[in-house]
């Protein structure tokens, strides 16, 4: 569990409790936003393991998370599946960045994972979550695995956004397809929410980033929505890093740059 505050006109910490493998960093910034780095210590998430976080930014604060490093699904034994479950919060006036690194799926893995946001008043929330399936660069490819990937954003009690997606089987297979991934080795989702213009404005800056295996749009008002397919993890971040820093309006975390 880990929560900001407002101190003056900076982010400070409110709240901190780890247990188990999850454990939090907080790196110096010269910015006025609270940065926390998520670190597993086990390494990884294999089946039967069920990891947990609960974040948010109090009124007026902003607190921005990220991963020290990509998060590996690594093979699950069979009947068995890795849970993760994140819910996240942003009171009113509050900025909220979930940024963390790219999950790889391994051969033969098995993930539920479910992320709940709910937002306040005005708060405001920019979400990535990049996946890979399996390093090309090391030959891997996912032949057989399991994912369900749940996305549920609420504001004042509303929700305003969903998203869920089911592969199941040999995923190579899967993401051939033209409907599915056309190809790609590697997705990324990411949301923009507001409660001003921002969205409406940042869009074409978006577009002009994009490659013809992504697309942005404002699905409702206040709400910026992307998915983008490549190739593989390092095609992904030559789109990915730019975007992101574009709606983020400066710097990524530093882990991002290592």
């Amino acid at each position: 569990m880990v929560f900001s505050k407002l101190r003056g006109d900076r982010s400070a910490l409110s709240d901190l409790r780890t247990s188990g493998c999850m454990k939090m960093l907080f790196p110096r910034g010269d910015g006025k936003e609270l940065t926390g780095i998520l670190l597993n210590t086990a390494g990884g998430v294999t089946g039967g393991d069920h990891l947990s976080l609960h974040a948010g930014a109090k009124a007026g604060s902003h607190l921005r998370l990220s991963t020290q490093a990509s998060e590996r699904i690594y093979r699950a034994q069979p009947g068995e599946v890795g849970q993760i479950e994140t819910d996240l919060s942003a009171a009113d006036g509050a900025r909220l960045d979930w940024l963390p690194q790219e999950t790889i799926l391994f051969d033969r893995a098995a993930l539920i994972r479910r992320l709940t946001v709910n937002l306040s008043g005005n708060a405001r929330l920019l979400l990535a979550e990049p996946l890979i399936f399996g390093r090309a660069a090391m030959g891997e490819t996912v032949d057989a695995a399991q994912l369900t990937d749940q996305i549920r954003v609420i504001r004042d009690g509303s929700l305003i956004f969903a998203d869920t997606m089911r592969l199941q089987g040999d995923l190579r297979a899967h993401m051939a397809r033209t409907a599915i991934g056309a190809g790609a080795g590697a997705m990324a989702t990411v949301l923009l929410a507001t409660t001003t213009d921002e969205a409406d404005s940042l869009l074409p800056q978006i577009r002009a980033l994009l490659p013809d295996s992504a697309g942005a749009s404002v699905i409702r008002p206040g709400l910026l929505y992307l998915r983008l397919l490549s190739l593989d993890g390092f095609e992904l971040r030559k789109t990915l890093l730019p975007v992101l820093t574009c709606l983020n309006g400066g710097n990524l975390p530093r882990t991002w740059m290592i």
